[in-house]
């Protein structure tokens, strides 16, 4: 009994009106998630990869560089940086695949995260700048993030990995929706 098994999560019965939710008590959307490219995940682990790269050239600097033999301490911290850099790296492609969002009749879900799930629902009415950037990377994989403003500080959502075509398309919609949705601005 309370034994997890590697069988897909099913729905729990429910009463009428409720929405179904899963074993681990996250509602079952109506909408299917929308995932981002998997192209982004090599921009993700290169972009790890270029940290650990950096951390393990401080190492050996230090080491090369150095009259005497730098003190145990800073050896062990700098080689538990470039290991925790490196797994960050391993988990690239787990990462990228949690990335998702659905566009609802009233807001945007966006969610990432694979150990702390992070669910952010963005109403329409509340955007007030949908924003696509490229930088050298995402570009040279013809990829796009999607940044949203909000009234709120606390709320910036980034949509990493989207295609150009799908990130451009996705700002007009939305920008679309919140012009129709505006309340009280």
């Amino acid at each position: 009994m309370g034994e997890r098994t590697n069988e897909p999560e099913t729905e729990q019965p429910t009463r009428q009106g409720e929405a179904p939710t899963r074993q681990d008590g996250w509602p079952i959307q109506q909408h299917a998630w929308q995932r981002v490219s998997p192209s982004y995940a090599w921009v993700d682990l290169f972009s790890n990869l270029i940290f650990v790269v950096v951390a393990a050239a401080v190492l050996v600097i230090m080491v090369l560089v150095a009259d005497a033999r730098p003190p145990w301490p800073v050896i062990a911290a700098v080689a538990v940086v470039a290991v925790v850099l490196l797994l960050n790296a391993i988990f690239a492609f787990r990462r990228v695949r949690a990335i998702g969002y659905v566009l609802r009749d009233d807001d945007l879900l966006f969610r990432r995260g694979i150990m702390f799930e992070r669910v952010i629902a963005v109403p329409y009415g509340r955007l007030q700048l949908v924003d696509v950037t490229r930088g050298p990377l995402l570009r040279a994989m013809g990829l796009a993030t999607l940044k949203f403003v909000t009234a709120s500080a606390a709320t910036g959502v980034n949509l990493p990995g989207l295609k150009v075509a799908d990130a451009e398309a996705l700002r007009d919609r939305l920008v679309e929706l919140a012009e129709t949705r505006r309340s009280g601005l």
